[in-house]
């Protein structure tokens, strides 16, 4: 098991080139099961989540080839299996992804209920929901979801309860088989899922609104082969813009997007960071002091809850309080107690922290406890004075293309050490 070893109180200058968004890459490749054609896709990010996905399809009986860096090409005209099991879909919540393709594709699915980040309660209630409007006939036993749409889809009205990017894509996928129209309405506005819909109509699909409240989406598709850039991963690039602003110093992320990145821009703004954007993406700088400010986290455009615990280590080492609020997930507070393993002054209840900043972090031996509270320790650590050992960082790998050498290439002192 890998860690991480930090020695921090460094300023960090240079350019971050971001990897494809790991949040798009998977329902793209999910949906590479839907026409039976080839699908090719560039600017795919090395991670453990996008290996994960890879090898669920390669089970269903898709072809998955690995071409130059960064690129995949998925053919399914001969899947052979409507199951998802549970050893891989433990892994990754992200594998119930290809639950609409299959149901559009071949009118069936079995998908084990999902794991992945114990961040809180994410139930697949609105996936489900979605389907069974569309004509599906849904249930679940012995912690297995079946679905039966062997009567065919039938294009309906989609009201989702919460603007849920999991269930705009399950819902926009599997419409693409019913007949008729499908109006998805209160769906997600995310980025991923506007790439989503371009991919989708590159390969044949007839999809319109994505990025406002209401989805149509058209069937009777006639599907192509395709060809797809992925976006650039928006939660990586806020969090190496956090990463100058911690440390005090000035990073380029090549293919940072400010219309990806408006809310989140504009707090670091309110926070005392530069930002301002270049030829190739986003510049951050930082001279002068932190200044502490409340946020809460919403849906997009709102402040993205990927970078709640990224920015709560910025606000560690900020001059006054700030409160936060956790709007998504109720349980997304899980790096605190790690956090106070530098020295930091945080109070939590509930859905709300109340941090203290102005301290000085002091180096220490921290465990990952998911995904995002990975990055939330690294950007801690890279603060702290002194040395900071990080475990359990297979997390950070499964959303961050090789962060420990983008960071170096910007003055970091940081090692991977590799434990029997």
């Amino acid at each position: 098991m890998d860690r991480l070893e930090i020695i921090g109180d460094v300023r960090l200058e240079g350019t971050v080139q971001v990897a494809g968004a790991k949040n798009a890459a998977l329902p793209l490749l999910a949906a590479g099961l839907l026409s039976g054609q080839s699908l090719t896709l560039s600017n795919v990010p090395d991670v453990a989540d996008v290996h994960t996905m890879a090898a669920l399809l390669r089970g269903l009986g898709a072809e998955v080839r690995e071409g130059p860096p960064g690129v995949l090409a998925i053919s399914s005209g001969s899947l052979t299996n409507t199951e998802a099991t549970y050893d891989i879909v433990r892994k990754m919540r992200a594998s119930f992804l290809v639950l609409g393709p299959l149901v559009a594709r071949l009118g069936e699915a079995h998908i084990s209920l999902p794991g992945g980040c114990a961040i809180g309660t994410r139930p697949v209630d609105f996936h489900l929901a979605a389907i069974e409007r569309l004509g599906a006939r849904v249930d679940i036993s012995g912690g297995v979801i079946h679905v039966d749409a062997s009567r065919g889809l039938i294009g309906t009205r989609i009201v989702l309860p919460l603007p849920s990017v999991g269930a705009t894509h399950t819902a926009m996928m599997a419409a693409t088989g019913a007949a008729g129209e499908t109006q998805i309405v209160n769906c997600a506005r995310d980025p991923e899922v506007v790439d989503l819909a371009h991919c989708l109509n590159a390969m044949g699909a007839k999809i319109e609104g994505a990025g406002t409240h209401s989805i149509l989406v058209q069937g009777g598709n006639s599907w192509r082969d395709a060809r797809h850039e992925i976006i650039p991963d928006r939660i990586e690039a806020g969090t190496y813009l956090m990463a100058a602003a911690i440390t005090g110093g000035r990073i380029e992320v090549t293919g940072g997007r400010l219309e990806h990145l408006a809310a989140v821009c504009q707090v670091l703004d309110e926070v005392g960071v530069t930002i301002f954007p270049s030829d190739r993406g986003l510049v951050a700088s930082r001279d002068g002091p932190l200044r502490s400010v409340d946020l809460a986290t919403e849906a997009f455009p709102g402040f993205p809850t990927d970078l709640q615990a990224q920015y709560m280590a910025l606000m560690c080492v900020a001059d006054g309080t700030a409160i936060i609020r956790e709007g998504v997930f109720e349980n997304r507070f899980m790096h605190v107690p790690e956090l106070l393993r530098f020295g930091a002054d945080i109070r939590h209840r509930g859905a709300t922290a109340i941090v203290r900043g102005a301290k000085r972090l002091e180096g220490a031996r921290v465990m990952a406890t998911d995904l995002r509270a990975s990055a939330c320790l690294v950007l801690a650590g890279l603060a702290a004075k002194g040395r900071t050992t990080i475990s359990r960082v297979y997390h950070l790998d499964r959303g961050y293309e090789d962060m420990e050498r983008k960071l170096k290439r910007c003055g970091a002192q940081i090692e991977r050490v590799s434990e029997p």
